[in-house]
């Protein structure tokens, strides 16, 4: 009875020893990082001094001043995880929540048929094509173009939507990888950031393209134009004319299709560039309307 009572005073003692302890301190983050991120969207962030980054099983590059970037999908799902090791502390694993969008559906009629149910020649052609688009992205130059912002190529009226699901002719494609941008023939369309051309052909489906790397993996697509004026290898500078807008590859108008990538992620610009004019101009008559009543 004794010895079972000296237990149980053994216990509390240790129990109120417990809770004059100091507690253990949250970790703290090694990386500076966003909270959130949307669907289609461009992380950029810092590291400190010599540690290496990783997401999604790819080791990223970290430039001098610390800065590293990678791209979220159209269809990724949170919480993401980015994984440090840096001198002086332990391995971390970092979240990022990521904020789901709605994607409208998009009909797209009177397009070539070739281009919708392409006959064997043709899509052989195609899968070449794509092939040397691919080739295009995986580019990893430590420039750090990206960092100066992204401008829009040319100035007009949405038409396209990123992540929208296309129906050409009443069939049922791919989700749309960028956006269009109504304007008519001829507009010169400008690089949207500084940058080395890794593409430029005219292709079966998208016509007259433009890929430009803008470092760390980041890139810029024009599709769709009447003439190109920049060859693979030409360094572009941010707002340098690379063609002139069109309807060439699978298009019914002319117009500019501007996409971004990460490597092999799809990227929306809208979520990446600098506010598009007409949504600036908009913003104004709202706030001018406000000011008069």
């Amino acid at each position: 009875m004794i010895r079972s009572r000296s237990r149980l005073r053994l216990r509390h003692l240790l129990a109120a020893s417990a809770l004059l302890l100091p507690l253990p301190q949250a970790r703290a983050a090694v990386l500076q990082l966003p909270r959130e991120v949307p669907q289609g969207g461009l992380v950029i962030g810092r590291a400190p001094a010599a540690c290496r980054v990783s997401y999604d099983g790819r080791d990223l590059r970290v430039g001098a001043d610390g800065r590293f970037a990678f791209g979220v999908g159209r269809d990724a799902e949170g919480p993401l995880q980015v994984r440090s090791a840096c001198p002086g502390h332990p391995p971390q694993v970092q979240h990022i929540a990521v904020r789901s969008r709605t994607w409208p559906t998009e009909r797209v009629n009177g397009v070539p048929p070739k281009t919708v149910r392409p006959p064997p020649a043709i899509a052989a052609r195609m899968a070449r094509e794509r092939k040397l688009v691919a080739a295009a992205r995986t580019r990893n130059d430590a420039r750090e173009d990206f960092e100066e912002g992204f401008v829009w190529p040319v100035h007009g009226r949405i038409s396209g939507r990123f992540g929208s699901q296309r129906i050409y002719n009443g069939v049922p494609r791919a989700p749309h990888s960028g956006v269009d941008i109504a304007v008519p023939r001829g507009t010169p369309v400008k690089a949207p950031a500084a940058g080395i051309v890794t593409l430029a052909k005219r292709l079966y489906l998208s016509g007259n393209t433009v890929i430009i790397d803008h470092g760390f993996g980041v890139s810029s697509v024009m599709l769709h134009m009447d003439k190109l004026d920049v060859t693979p290898g030409q360094r572009v500078r941010q707002g340098q004319i690379v063609g002139l807008s069109g309807m060439t590859g699978r298009a019914t108008g002319p117009h500019v299709h501007w996409g971004m990538n990460w490597f092999g992620v799809r990227l929306d610009p809208r979520m990446v560039a600098r506010e598009h004019p007409a949504n600036t101009h908009r913003q104004a008559r709202r706030k001018s309307a406000q000011t008069a009543d």
